[in-house]
């Protein structure tokens, strides 16, 4: 196996997102305000920087990035960016030197990152998320629950062809309320019923 290859065998990707009780990542109109529902005096990262020191850039869909440049504040993300869209033309000019537009499907991505020298990736973004799980392309799982309940909205999951398994390594309570838990992807896979 020959450094390039030994390498990609190494590529991991993880997810790194909050969703409600009954599995919502937004609501049903998109909005977020939710996540701020418990207070964070301390200012608490419930493990973002540890996060930020495993990946080596951030590959997340178009809607997640057109929130975040859009968002009153600094950008929040130390590493590169790439958006995936077949539609966005460019990236505002603040972050030229941020973030950069990538079209095509996940292991075709992760390929020519590679070829960058690029191995192990956060993957945000609900479309982006199930595009990668579609492809068996999701390496662990770091999920935090809210205790809301949506009722509906933008759900983390979509529709599966076969069953992907995970193994629990990890379960942390942030603020007393927000519980994050960590799965890693297991091999054994289980198919549908039909």
């Amino acid at each position: 196996m020959n450094s390039y290859q030994n390498k990609m065998a190494k590529r991991k990707n993880i997810v790194f997102i909050a969703q409600s009780l009954d599995g919502y990542i937004a609501g049903p109109s998109g909005e977020i305000d939710w996540l701020d529902m418990v207070a964070n005096p301390g200012g608490e990262d419930m493990g973002y920087l540890a996060l930020m020191q495993d990946i080596d850039a951030i590959i997340m869909g178009r809607n997640t990035f057109d929130f975040v440049a859009n968002y009153d504040g600094p950008w929040p993300y130390p590493k590169k960016v790439f958006v995936l869209s077949n539609t966005l033309q460019s990236v505002p000019q603040h972050l030229t030197d941020k973030a950069e537009i990538i079209k095509g499907k996940p292991k075709a991505i992760l390929d020519n990152l590679g070829k960058q020298g690029l191995y192990t990736f956060y993957i945000d973004g609900g479309v982006t998320i199930q595009s990668f799980l579609r492809e068996d392309l999701i390496d662990e799982l770091r999920i935090t629950t809210l205790p809301i309940l949506l009722g509906g909205g933008y759900a983390l999951f979509g529709d599966m062809e076969k069953r992907l398994t995970f193994e629990h390594e990890s379960t942390a309570v942030y603020l007393g309320q927000l519980v994050q838990s960590r799965y890693v992807r297991r091999d054994i896979d289980f198919p549908l019923q039909t």
